[in-house]
């Protein structure tokens, strides 16, 4: 049998749904991504729902980030145990994939495209503007990132350390 929502009664005030708004204008870059310290991986992150201090809004199940990047900037490859779903906003990008990132799919403004727990992934601005992504990550354990060996050498030459799974 299907469950049936109920109608409750609850008529929030705006203050109370003013505190379930995520101002954009009020958003700031978080820290989370030790990788942006890499050569090319640059970018801004900010965390609109999620678990944690650095999230504008509290979610259990899936985390909403919008990214910006400069031309030619990415998240490098990488594996993790969540399902990410990445909708372009502005201009076009790049999702590679597999174990070298050596396919890769190019999307346009509000293309969607869901990559599946485990495999290794990352997104590139490939216009010639800075462009916005919306990333979203299902689940409430992401694990610990995983990096093809490409990565930690790149960031060992950076004076980064990566955490690695």
């Amino acid at each position: 049998m299907t469950a049936i929502a109920p109608i409750i009664n609850a008529n929030p005030t705006g203050d109370e749904m003013e505190a379930r708004v995520a101002r954009f204008v009020r958003l700031r870059p978080i820290d989370a991504y030790v990788d942006t310290a890499l050569p090319g991986c640059e970018r801004t992150t900010f965390a609109v729902l999620g678990r944690g201090p650095q999230a504008a809004l509290e979610a259990e199940d899936v985390h909403l980030n919008p990214v910006r990047c400069a031309p030619g900037r990415c998240a490098p490859l990488h594996g993790d145990l969540t399902r990410e779903v990445f909708i372009p906003l502005f201009r076009t990008w790049e999702v590679f994939r597999g174990p070298e990132g050596a396919r890769s799919l190019r999307l346009g403004p509000w293309d969607t495209v869901a990559i599946p727990p485990g495999l290794s992934r990352g997104f590139r601005n490939v216009g010639d503007e800075d462009a916005w992504l919306i990333g979203i990550a299902g689940g409430r354990d992401p694990g610990r990132i995983d990096w093809p060996e490409s990565v930690p050498a790149v960031a060992r030459a950076a004076g980064v350390e990566l955490p690695c799974g």
